[in-house]
């Protein structure tokens, strides 16, 4: 075992002063510990100076000053490393959690809403500030630690506008286009003109920018295309005109005051009430703003939503409710009527069971999944619009085949 002298011991301490170590208490105890090693492992033959150069790198992984950040990061945050365990931790159930959602959602699967849901709230609320907290300490610079608040803010925002889009709520489009405009506007630049001051980071950055720069702009084309929103518009008008269609049979069968089949008109009426008592319903489950509007405005704001009819109509098993059960009884029964009449109305109401796409290797659906479930809102609407049409088109099929009939006694 070889003893250091003071003159080495001191020559220790001033190379962890000129390495950053200015903490003296740290500094003391790293002098303490490398003086140990030193001592326990050198043998006579050893070169102090070369020995020194070979042990200091076991304490450090980059550089000296990384013992003290770490040191300081502990004394600042006394629950540092079980912070650091936490994002750990958060990221991997965010991950796990949002593929498993997504592909829950792609499948129609239960539960597929709470785990997108829990992933985007993890990740925005707990992963996204610790990992702010804890990149903002590794660096020194103003415009590095602004570049990483950016990028945190960009985070948050778009996994919030991630979450409003899936599910179906207001302000989603202002929140992904303001994130779009913070990713282009304000990353972008700031990130590019404070890496390219830097030769080191030059080039890198240049690549990163461009990425960057395409991947956002791919992004904000998406944006742009509007699909979404013109298939809604496509819809709310085809409601419309079924709309303006019930509206002229009805006008029809009432002006004219025919009878008709007494049975078959009370079984065409009473299932038309119970048509407009479901349609009322879906509208009612509404918040009480929108309640108020008219079918075509409510199409335009609820189109495309697809969870908003199945509360109404649907079990969470996905079993359709009475009312929707109560309809289809209600046309078989009138189909039952004018197939004693010689009339043909298999293709008018057709309530059997099929294979979904018509893929026979598939499972058979019920006529109420085919039509109603997971089905946008406006083509509920539409569809149960179109039904009461055929049953004013059965009335005044009714009407004439009778006059007919009356005409020729």
């Amino acid at each position: 075992m070889i003893a250091l002298s003071e003159k080495q011991v001191q020559f220790i301490h001033d190379d962890l002063l000129r390495n950053g170590i200015d903490m003296e208490e740290l500094r003391l105890s790293l002098v303490d510990h490398i003086c140990c090693v030193m001592e326990e492992e050198m043998t006579e033959d050893d070169q102090f100076d070369e020995f020194y150069t070979r042990i200091i790198p076991r304490f450090y992984r980059r550089n000296l000053e990384e013992i003290q950040e770490e040191t300081k990061l502990v004394l600042t945050f006394k629950n540092y490393y079980a912070m650091k365990n936490v994002m750990i931790r958060s990221a991997a159930f965010t991950a796990i959690c949002f593929s498993t959602g997504a592909l829950f959602k792609l499948m129609h699967w239960p539960g597929a809403a709470f785990l997108i849901l829990s992933s985007i709230l993890v990740f925005s609320f707990l992963f996204l500030p610790i990992l702010f907290l804890f990149k903002t300490r590794e660096v020194n610079l103003r415009s590095q630690k602004s570049i990483i608040g950016v990028a945190t803010v960009f985070g948050f925002l778009f996994s919030m506008s991630t979450l409003f889009k899936l599910m179906h709520w207001p302000y989603a489009n202002i929140l992904w286009l303001s994130c779009l405009g913070i990713l282009l506007f304000v990353f972008l630049p700031l990130f590019f003109f404070t890496g390219i001051r830097n030769a080191e980071t030059k080039v890198n950055t240049i690549i990163s920018s461009i990425l960057i720069l395409v991947a956002g702009g791919m992004l904000f084309a998406l944006t742009a295309l509007r699909n979404s929103k013109w298939s809604d518009e496509t819809q709310s008008l085809s409601n419309e005109r079924v709309l303006a269609t019930v509206s002229f049979a009805e006008q029809l069968n009432t002006s004219k005051g025919a009878k008709g089949n007494s049975e078959t008109k009370n079984k065409c009426e009473a299932l038309s009430i119970q048509i407009d008592a479901l349609k009322k319903k879906l509208i009612q489950s509404l918040p009480k703003e929108h309640r108020n509007l008219s079918e075509t405005e409510i199409c335009r704001i609820y189109g495309s939503d697809l969870n908003q009819s199945d509360k109404v109509l649907f079990t969470n098993a996905q079993q359709p409710k009475r009312a929707l059960i109560e309809i289809k009884d209600g046309l078989n029964e009138i189909a039952s009527l004018l197939k004693k009449q010689n009339l043909d109305v298999l293709e008018l109401f057709n309530t059997a069971d099929a294979f979904p796409l018509d893929d026979k290797n598939s499972e058979l659906m019920s006529w109420e999944n085919l039509n109603f479930s997971n089905t946008s809102f406006s083509l509920v609407l539409q569809n149960l619009n179109m039904i009461k049409l055929q049953i004013q088109l059965v009335e005044l099929s009714v009407e004439k085949d009778n006059r007919q009939r009356t005409a020729a006694l």
